[in-house]
């Protein structure tokens, strides 16, 4: 199966060290926050769950929004020993501010999680939004193992970005804090090219190959290691169920969601699988950012591409910013033992959050209407 060899290049983005299950918290009571932080999990009923449970695919996430009133507060980081990653203060389960806000989805890259976009959701909600992060069931630190349909079927993120707003907006504890005429979508890496096909990008197979052959072909073309049975099993489960290789066809299928208005993509992965055509329908406004020091999505055949072609996009580069920039700050043992912890002494990752985030505030501000007009609940 030659499109399996190309299929694997999906995973040359974010694997997180170690795993991830519940996020855990160091409760001081010494800081305060507005920004409430809470789990979520639903389940998606029409497709089947990868790890064998029976009630459907699990839908789960976090949420951080603002908060009614500052609370003594937490500060999430992982692992719970030796923390490599700093999440940052929240209060845990806090009661959303009153009114309607609006709602960015997010889409963390392969192998990574929900977490891994608390960066950006924090400063989100410090501004007024709503922001939800997914963990895309088989390809997510935060379950106890990878599922190679996770890794190379990469087209069911889209579709669990629309069953999570399908579900968000239909929880009580959430709908009436939820302006549901103001929904956009951000994602880092391959959830770049989630929140891309979630707004019409389509992939073509064909076409990858075809680029991957080429003299252009980028680093989204060669083999990981982060997963290094994944093929081997994919193609196990496809010769115990042949039906399964049609599954491929599911690329090319067109997973727009009307209800998102506004998209933010972080260091796009495999840009070169969306169809020039489809990329030149997309409507939406489109915000693509990227660091200049990229190797594993490296701009000019990723983010270039997608801004290129979008009729209202708009490119900005960080320099000196590499694909990891994008992850959350590490501690300093992270920085020392951990690869995508470390930035070029010139890079501040703080700093970088601090920009990106702003543009991205500015960006979906600018598309939905700013988060500070806030409508009363009815």
């Amino acid at each position: 199966m030659q499109f399996l060899k190309y299929a694997w290049a999906v995973i040359a983005v974010v694997v997180l060290v170690g795993c991830e299950g519940e996020i855990s918290s160091d409760q001081t009571g010494a800081i305060e926050s507005d920004i409430g932080m809470r789990r979520l999990r639903y389940v998606d009923e029409t497709r089947p769950a990868w790890s064998g449970e029976t009630s459907g695919r699990p839908i789960n996430a976090w949420a951080w929004y603002p908060a009614q009133e500052p609370g003594p507060a937490a500060s999430f980081d992982i692992p719970e020993k030796q923390p490599v990653f700093i999440g940052g203060s929240v209060v845990r389960d806090a009661e959303i501010k009153d009114g309607k806000h609006p709602l960015v989805v997010m889409s963390h890259g392969t192998g990574g999680s929900a977490f891994q976009m608390m960066w950006l959701g924090r400063r989100l909600a410090a501004a007024g939004y709503i922001a939800i992060a997914i963990d895309h069931h088989g390809n997510t630190a935060a379950e106890d193992k990878f599922d190679p349909r996770g890794f190379l079927y990469f087209w069911e993120r889209p579709q669990d970005i629309t069953i999570l707003l399908d579900r968000v907006l239909a929880d009580p504890m959430l709908k009436g804090s939820i302006d549901a005429e103001r929904i956009g979508a951000a994602g880092f890496s391959l959830g770049g090219y989630s929140v891309v096909a979630s707004v019409g990008g389509r992939g073509d197979f064909e076409q990858f190959e075809a680029f991957c052959a080429s003299e252009i072909a980028d680093s989204t073309c060669d083999p990981q290691t982060e997963y290094p049975n994944a093929l081997e099993e994919l193609e196990a489960l496809i010769a115990e169920d042949p039906a399964m290789a049609a599954d491929r066809q599911g690329v090319k299928a067109d997973y727009r969601d009307p209800r998102i208005g506004a998209v933010v993509a972080i260091a796009p992965a495999i840009a070169q699988m969306f169809t020039t055509d489809s990329l030149e329908a997309i409507t939406v406004d489109m915000l693509v950012l990227v660091g200049d020091a990229d190797t594993i999505a490296p701009a000019a055949t990723n983010a270039e591409r997608i801004a290129e072609h979008v009729q209202k996009a708009r490119l900005e580069t960080f320099p000196g910013a590499t694909h990891y920039t994008f992850l959350n700050e590490c501690t300093e043992r992270g920085r020392r033992f951990v690869r995508v912890c470390r930035d070029d002494p010139s890079v501040n990752r703080a700093a970088v959050h601090d920009a990106a985030a702003n543009a991205a505030i500015a960006h979906f501000s600018a598309s939905m209407g700013p988060a500070d007009r806030v409508s009363q609940s009815n």
